[in-house]
């Protein structure tokens, strides 16, 4: 089959390698479309710790089922995985023996993995998976829609350490497919408002297209002297951290959901956390959230068609990645099966 393989940091090509068999509760899937996503961005570039070279990346896929190995697994939204099954794939490989694992909280897991980032992934024509991470997908989703179930899953997990109450305001740093995914379920879990902040005059547009009652490029120009009950960051941006942070109303939360930099810091006041309860939380990977992503994405609570913007073929990688730091784009996909063009 043809592959993406990161050789080493900085060092990309598609080649031929041997296709993926299948063993012992494994499935082999044909890979219809797969997102490329900011880790895969650090992966390429040798920024991801846990990343082993040589490596295909890809985490955010879907596609059929062709081939199964001994023992059929039953799904985790239906019953026994059959070839020819349409699914989006849970990449999260927790270890199921570690303290994490034993309560509940795989996401960090002490030995924690992923499809694409600690093993070869789907950023190619075919990929093996564990048959119990794959999830059916409704008949009328495609394939770039079940590709978009894996982000949305992070941010169902998101929403999960949250706290939810009706008439809710919210504000999110980031307008990039994390932010509107959000900025689509606040408004789902009934927000009073969403407010977004970004740089970019498209993303903004795009926020106000998907129902942001403000969108601008500070929080500055919002009239709200009282802050917000929650801020979420979804850019990793310290500078966008540290404001977001002074946004927060007395008694409100602060979610870091933007990954930034392990070497980054920024400023805080604890005094203010102390004297105005704020809560400050993380959200990691996916946890419990995936068959839920599935639902929603089935039932349209998300407009998955406005938040994917571009694809190519594995052969136009160098120009996908391109455009991905370009910042021209949302969510970005490949095609491994489609000829460049």
């Amino acid at each position: 089959m043809r592959a993406l393989l990161v050789e080493k940091p900085g060092q990309f090509s598609v080649n031929t390698v041997p296709d993926p068999t299948p063993g012992t509760g494994e499935a082999v899937i044909r890979v219809d479309a797969v997102g490329i996503c900011g880790t895969d961005i650090h992966i390429v570039e040798g920024e991801f710790p846990p990343t082993p070279y040589p490596i295909i990346p890809g985490h955010e896929f879907a596609g059929e089922v062709v081939a199964l190995g001994p023992q059929p697994v039953i799904a985790k939204n239906g019953s026994g995985v059959r070839i020819g099954d349409r699914v989006a794939v849970d990449p999260s490989l927790f270890c199921g023996r570690c303290h994490y694992c034993a309560i509940g909280r795989g996401n960090l897991c002490e030995n924690w993995g992923a499809i694409g980032d600690t093993v070869d992934g789907a950023m190619a024509e075919f990929v093996k998976v564990p048959a119990a991470n794959c999830y059916r997908l409704p008949g009328h989703l495609s394939a770039a829609q079940g590709a978009l179930v894996e982000p949305l899953s992070c941010a169902v997990h998101g929403f999960d350490v949250l706290p939810r109450q009706l008439g809710t305001h919210y504000l999110i740093y980031g307008a990039g497919t994390m932010g509107l995914l959000m900025l689509q379920l606040a408004i789902a879990a009934g927000a009073a408002s969403v407010s977004m902040v970004d740089a970019n005059p498209d993303r903004l547009a795009m926020a106000r297209t998907l129902g942001a009652d403000a969108a601008t490029t500070s929080a500055d120009e919002m009239d709200r002297p009282q802050g917000w009950e929650i801020v979420i960051e979804c850019s990793g941006a310290v500078g966008a951290i540290e404001d977001g942070l002074s946004r927060v109303r007395r008694g409100g939360t602060y979610q870091q959901f933007g990954v930034a930099a392990a070497t980054a810091r920024a400023a805080i006041s604890p005094f203010r956390i102390y004297n105005d309860e704020i809560t400050i939380v993380g959200s990691m990977a996916v946890l419990h959230s995936f068959g839920r992503a599935v639902d929603l994405m089935g039932e349209g609570v998300i407009d998955a068609d406005t938040v994917i913007t571009h694809d190519f073929a594995l052969d136009e990688f160098g120009d996908a990645l391109r455009t991905f730091r370009a910042g021209t784009g949302r969510k970005i996909q490949l095609h491994p099966r489609r000829a460049a063009r």
